[in-house]
């Protein structure tokens, strides 16, 4: 009796642990993600957006090579700057479009997504007025390959952030509510206490044995079996 009624309290502890296992896992789950300094739906973003500073930069950098070398046309894109004709305005644009994106979405965590509403119309407003007013198109490839990478870049990252990173973090905080809420609303189905008539089997007949001791007797065939 004593082990019969220990296998039922096992039972009932096992059945207990794989009905909560998997909502511990996920509490858990999300519970690790939150104690991250950063999503990684969120890091990547950033990692996007530092990757659209250092290409910009990169462009820049090999389009001062070509045209003269780095001194002559640094002196001549920074130091007497010209709307008309310098890359540096782009480069600079790309910077500030890279320290205002991290500050809104790396340090302060903003979960909305009028930083890079701003930091995306300013960029294509300017790159739109700089092609139309400036002289970059007449300065070879460069002219037409920095206002479009630079432009391109700006709505990738829009994308990125309106689309994968707001729309997942926001998934998995009401996935973390639902299931917080679940034992609330539905309390899990416990097992209720097993009977000792469940585990029950009544022993074989004394009679029904001697029968079949009589039959294998009488029949070889099947006593051969």
């Amino acid at each position: 009796m004593e082990s019969r009624s220990g296998s039922s309290v096992d039972s009932r502890a096992t059945l207990r642990g794989i009905n909560t296992t998997p909502l511990l896992a996920r509490i858990e789950s999300y519970e690790a993600s939150e104690k991250k300094c950063i999503s990684d739906v969120r890091r990547t973003f950033c990692l996007f957006v530092t990757f659209d500073l250092l290409f910009i930069t990169l462009l820049w950098i090999i389009e001062l090579n070509v045209n003269g070398g780095i001194e002559t046309r640094l002196d001549k894109e920074v130091l007497h700057y010209d709307y008309h004709a310098s890359f540096f305005d782009i480069f600079l644009l790309a910077v500030l479009r890279f320290a205002a994106l991290i500050l809104a979405y790396a340090v302060c965590k903003l979960r909305h997504w009028w930083a890079i509403a701003i930091t995306t119309a300013t960029t294509s407003a300017f790159l739109i007025a700089k092609v139309i007013l400036s002289k970059l198109l007449s300065q070879g490839a460069f002219g037409y390959l920095l206002p479009i990478i630079s432009f391109i870049l700006a709505w990738i990252e829009t994308w990125l952030l309106d689309f994968k990173v707001l729309p997942q973090e926001a998934d998995d905080e009401n996935r973390f509510l639902s299931i917080m809420d679940a034992p609330e609303r539905t309390p899990f189905v416990q097992p209720g206490p097993l009977s000792d008539g469940q585990f029950y089997s009544p022993p074989e007949s004394v009679a029904d044995s001697d029968e079949e001791l009589l039959e294998d007797k009488h029949d070889p065939e099947k006593a051969l079996i």
